[in-house]
């Protein structure tokens, strides 16, 4: 009789580990296209990412770099202070959103500029991104904002 419970015992246990595996698994991959990564222009620079991959891009908008095209496509240029990467987007911009200022994108980097589907701005005059300041901070560059 205790040699049938331990059996049970020793399935419920295989049964429960293979169902944990199986929803971690299930998880893991639901969350795949949700999960975002935020890469300075300088570590874009550095290692290119694929075509497909989506990930964020963050930092100041170079001065003299936003061009409106026709319709809605913006151009303009991301900096960290060590590297620029261009930018394409195609919508409408923040009201915030202006050079030498704070800036985090959606998207992916072809052909060596980066195609925005999403752009944020600081929302006050002394915000900007925690990974924004640490690129910056990390080049040398970031200013303390004036309060």
């Amino acid at each position: 009789m205790s040699g049938l419970k331990k059996k049970r015992r020793i399935q419920v246990v295989a049964v429960a580990v293979v169902a944990l595996a199986l929803s971690s698994a299930l998880i893991g991959y639901a969350m795949r296209d949700g999960i975002n990564f935020f890469r300075a222009p300088s570590q874009i620079i550095a290692e290119p990412p694929a075509p497909s991959e989506v990930f964020r891009i963050g930092g100041l908008v170079e001065e003299d770099s936003i061009e409106r095209g026709v319709g809605e496509v913006i151009r303009f240029s991301v900096t960290d202070g060590g590297a620029s990467i261009p930018v394409t987007f195609t919508g409408v911009l923040p009201d915030l959103f202006e050079e030498n200022q704070g800036m985090v994108g959606t998207g992916s980097y072809i052909n060596g500029v980066f195609e925005a589907t999403e752009i944020l701005a600081k929302h006050d005059e002394t915000y900007m991104p925690a990974e924004v300041v640490d690129a910056l901070k990390a080049q040398g560059v970031y200013q303390e904002p004036e309060s």
